[in-house]
């Protein structure tokens, strides 16, 4: 059966999703933890996936929603990238690459200025480049026009690419229901995105955001993965969606919310209390998720105060569990599952009875060393 596995990694996003058939994504890469300290809670990612993967050596898709470094931080220490021939030997700890068959890409990383950012973003980008010409290994998700000017500069016949680029309002061709038990709506990044200001890209913005629509033994469960975008672009996504008659396309089992718990997401205020939605993000959350609905918050744990402006913001947090709340749901904070004291990876089981979560059980021996011995006599 299919499943989502989160990692901790604090207000980052890396997680892995499992299909039926055997096939593996994985969706950004933050090994974030400071092996130095001994009260970081976040995951040694590195060791994680490898734990999950085994014997195997590859993700069937890599994709990076964006190049901010919560989404990528160390993954030219874990990944064989093509374009380079120091990033195919052992990584820092001796151990083998792993290998993206298929990279996934919004256009920003293509057509961003990166001069004056982090060398990792800029190696992504040149992994990126790479394979686009080479023609495989890759989606670019942008407008095919969009990126036409940019690939012609660099001597790439637009005619031998295009097939590689998709555009938002299209499901993903690689992937169906029928073969592989779910297919992936794109929502964005869209058109009325795409248009840049003196070369500045708004990175959050531009990341990918995309709907996965699983089917098993004839159930859909809808997974909403939504990146580091603002409540501005998801008002855009609901209109677009609804003018276009797709509102199907916004329903939701699970949902992946955007930027760790920003009230950013959710309106342009933060407020004292909860953190008021605008009409178009509150229609999405409280119409469109379904009964027993999952909210997943790839983030730190919940604050009780504001002494901390970043995110997670408490009364977003409130916002997002009053809606959880009305549908008899969850709301699940990655560092603090099962507790904030240990947390571990939390892993979204996907069956004929939808979404649930994996409980954390004790084992047997474990039970049994822990259980009172039985008086004599």
């Amino acid at each position: 059966m299919p499943k989502l596995t989160f990692y901790p990694v604090g207000n980052a996003d890396t997680f892995v999703t499992d299909l039926a058939g055997g096939e593996k994504l994985i969706f950004d890469y933050a090994n974030r933890r400071n092996p130095n300290d001994k009260d970081d809670k976040r995951c040694d990612l590195s060791a994680e996936l490898r734990k999950d993967l085994d014997k195997r050596k590859d993700y069937d898709v890599a994709i990076f929603t964006h190049l901010d470094l919560d989404h990528y931080d160390g993954m030219t220490d874990f990944f064989y990238l093509e374009h380079d021939k120091k990033f195919q030997g052992k990584t820092s700890d001796g151990k083998e690459r792993i290998t993206m068959k298929v990279m996934w890409v919004p256009a920003a990383v293509l057509t961003e200025n990166l001069e004056d950012e982090e060398e990792e973003s800029q190696d992504i980008q040149k992994e990126a480049w790479h394979r686009l010409e080479n023609k495989k290994g890759i989606l670019v998700f942008s407008r095919p026009d969009g990126l036409k000017d940019a690939i012609e500069k660099r001597g790439i016949k637009f005619d031998d690419v295009k097939h590689l680029i998709i555009d938002a309002g299209r499901t993903v061709p690689s992937f169906n229901q029928a073969g592989h038990g779910v297919e992936f709506w794109v929502h964005s990044p869209h058109a009325s995105r795409q248009n840049e200001d003196e070369g500045v890209v708004d990175r959050n913005d531009h990341a990918i955001v995309l709907l996965a629509a699983f089917l098993v033994q004839g159930v859909e469960t809808k997974v909403q993965l939504f990146a580091d975008v603002t409540h501005e672009v998801i008002g855009d996504i609901v209109k677009v969606t609804r003018r276009k008659k797709r509102d199907h396309r916004l329903e939701w089992d699970v949902f992946k919310i955007a930027h760790h718990c920003s009230y950013t997401a959710v309106g342009p205020e933060k407020s004292e209390t909860v953190t008021k939605a605008t009409d178009e993000v509150d229609w999405m959350f409280s119409t469109q998720g379904h009964d027993k609905g999952i909210i997943v918050s790839t983030s730190k744990p919940i604050p009780t105060n504001d002494d901390d402006n970043q995110p997670p913001h408490r009364q977003t947090a409130k916002y997002y569990r009053g809606v959880t709340d009305d549908k008899d749901g969850e709301f699940v904070v990655t560092m603090g599952h099962p507790k904030e004291s240990a947390p571990k990876p939390l892993v979204i089981q996907i069956d004929r009875d939808k979404a649930r979560i994996k409980k954390e059980t004790v084992p047997a021996v474990a039970a049994i060393v822990g259980a009172s011995a039985p008086k004599a006599g």
